[in-house]
């Protein structure tokens, strides 16, 4: 009767542990009316207290259960808020970019107008220097034209000259009359001739200077061209960044220079990024067959003294007979052993089991569960936790939309009125921002006091 006792005991302490009634023993002497009590015999109370405990139990775990998927469903959705977040970024970044493409856009246009402009201007005058270029060799060839017809009278002259000095039928005053006169003519003509000669010297340099200005216009024509050529391309890049056919080639010197430098640099760079990977690895490997002696794995400074040093120590711990590098060592025992104690937070050898046991407990409830899901949702017993996850997931983002559509909808109907009040109390106060309400209200107070 005792052993009942102790045994309804300890089923009432586990009822009373989930808020139910205990079970009361009573006597029949005190109690006559028999109507009141219940008679059981010893295997039905055994067994009903084996269907109590059995029933806590399952209680218990589905109490666990349901926290467990709770927190998941939690998890959940903080992941759908990140995701939300990480898109309302994405799509930020996406507008700032367009912005910014859109500007570089309108520069580019404003730049290809101005050259465009500027290389208009310059034609336009070069065309009237040409047309000036033009007049000049006309003149020139005037000049030249009336040069050869003063030769040939002076030639005509100088002839019919010979011709009179030939004849002998002149007397002697007329021919020092001539005499006279054809001097004054030669030296006339001399004149004449070296004034030609000067005004030809003239137009000549004025034709080499005009050509020497022609040639530097259609040089810095050139150079415009190229620049514009090279805008041309930059805005075709812009528009379409994947078209490589619009690349400006270096020259052959520039290529010349860089050819030799430019794979060092690019060598010495892919270096530099894997060294803090080789670093990173050795500090591992350290921890691993070392861990007695941690390293400093926190390190800001890379050096290669450092790592030098950390792979003489894993030398020296090394050993070369096959049979002792099959086995573990008692390092790897101790760091496996630590591992799993940090693993199940617990701080002895003989808590890990119990924590295992616990933890492939909650595998097998979580497994259970997600068979269930998988049969709530239709899908095969073979398919992965992805399956199962995204619909899941599509399920809570629904929901979650709907609560934002409506949280939307509140928004809309909320801030139209509060926009206007705010803009009334700016307007009777006589300030422009909202954080300037506060401090005009003080001081309205401070003046009615």
């Amino acid at each position: 009767m005792e052993q009942e006792q102790v045994e309804w005991d300890d089923v009432n302490k586990l009822l009373q542990h989930h808020g139910f009634k205990p079970v009361f023993f009573a006597d029949p002497v005190e109690n006559r009316n028999l109507t009141d009590l219940v008679l059981l015999d010893k295997k039905s109370a055994n067994e009903l207290r084996m269907t109590l405990r059995m029933m806590l139990m399952d209680s218990e775990r589905r109490q666990t259960l349901i926290q467990e998927v709770v927190k998941s469903n939690n998890q959940l959705k903080e992941e759908v808020q990140k995701h939300m977040s990480h898109a309302a970024q994405q799509s930020q970044r996406a507008a700032e970019l367009q912005g910014l493409l859109d500007e570089v856009k309108s520069r580019v246009q404003h730049l290809e107008e101005r050259c465009l402009g500027k290389a208009a201007q310059q034609l336009q005058k070069e065309n009237k220097e040409a047309k000036m270029v033009v007049s000049l060799e006309e003149e020139t060839a005037q000049l030249r034209k009336k040069l050869y017809l003063t030769v040939k009278e002076e030639e005509q002259r100088l002839t019919r000259q010979s011709r009179l000095q030939q004849s002998k039928h002149l007397d002697q005053a007329t021919k020092r009359t001539s005499a006279s006169t054809h001097q004054d003519q030669q030296k006339e003509g001399s004149s004449r001739i070296q004034e030609l000669e000067e005004e030809v010297q003239r137009l000549k340099t004025e034709l080499d200077t005009r050509c020497f200005v022609v040639i530097s216009c259609l040089s810095t024509l050139c150079s415009n061209f190229s620049a514009l050529q090279l805008l041309t391309e930059i805005n075709t890049l812009v528009i379409n960044p994947r078209l490589q056919q619009y690349q400006r080639w270096p020259r052959e010197s520039e290529e010349a220079e860089f050819q030799v430098v430019l794979p060092t640099l690019e060598q010495w760079s892919q270096q530099l990024l894997m060294f803090r990977d080789l670093q990173s690895r050795l500090n591992k490997l350290s921890a691993t067959l070392m861990p007695l002696h941690p390293c400093d794995a926190d390190a800001k400074t890379l050096k290669v003294e450092d790592m030098m040093l950390l792979v003489e120590a894993l030398l020296e711990n090394a050993s070369s007979d096959d049979k002792q590098l099959r086995s573990p060592t008692r390092y790897t025992l101790a760091s496996m052993v630590a591992h799993f104690q940090k693993l199940f937070d617990v701080p002895s050898l003989s808590g890990v089991y119990p924590r295992m046991n616990e933890v492939y407990t909650r595998l097998g409830e979580m497994t259970n569960t997600m068979r269930n899901l998988q049969n709530v949702l239709d899908l095969g017993d073979f398919e992965k936790f992805t399956s199962v996850q995204y619909p899941t997931t599509a399920f809570l983002l629904s929901a979650l939309f709907f609560s934002i559509i409506i949280k939307v909808k509140q928004h809309d109907e909320f801030f139209p009125a509060f926009h206007n009040l705010v803009t009334e109390i700016l307007k009777l106060l006589g300030v422009s921002h909202l954080d300037d309400i506060l401090p005009a209200l003080q001081s309205l107070k401070q003046t009615a006091q």
